[in-house]
């Protein structure tokens, strides 16, 4: 499990910058990751905030948990979110991600438990 340090934000952050371009995770398998399992909405709320984040934080990677592009009016602009994802070569079909299963990033999975 993820160690808590600077609050629940930068943790969320601290995970989203761990998801390798190319592949997409949901809110809440961050959430799951970090304990708390019921907070998928308050991941989003640190999506919608990353840009106060140090370093960069990959927020277009973080999608809802069928793949829908659900965050993308906080992004500039009407495509931005889906236009950072195709430059990562992911495909984007009606506000949703194609072969979403195929390139989800399970945090759990990947990072594993401390």
């Amino acid at each position: 499990m993820a160690e808590k340090k600077d609050g629940f934000f930068q943790d969320v952050w601290d995970v989203a910058k761990l998801i390798p371009k190319g592949r997409v995770t949901s809110y809440g398998a961050i959430a799951k990751y970090l304990g708390s399992p019921g907070a998928a909405r308050m991941v989003g709320w640190a999506m919608n905030a990353s840009h106060a984040s140090e370093k960069p934080v990959p927020a277009q990677r973080v999608v809802n948990r069928i793949g829908m592009l659900s965050g993308k009016h906080h992004f500039e602009g009407h495509n931005l979110m889906q236009e950072l994802l195709e430059n990562e070569d992911i495909k984007v079909r009606n506000n949703q991600v194609v072969e979403f299963e195929k390139l989800f990033w399970d945090p759990l999975i990947e990072l594993g438990l401390d």
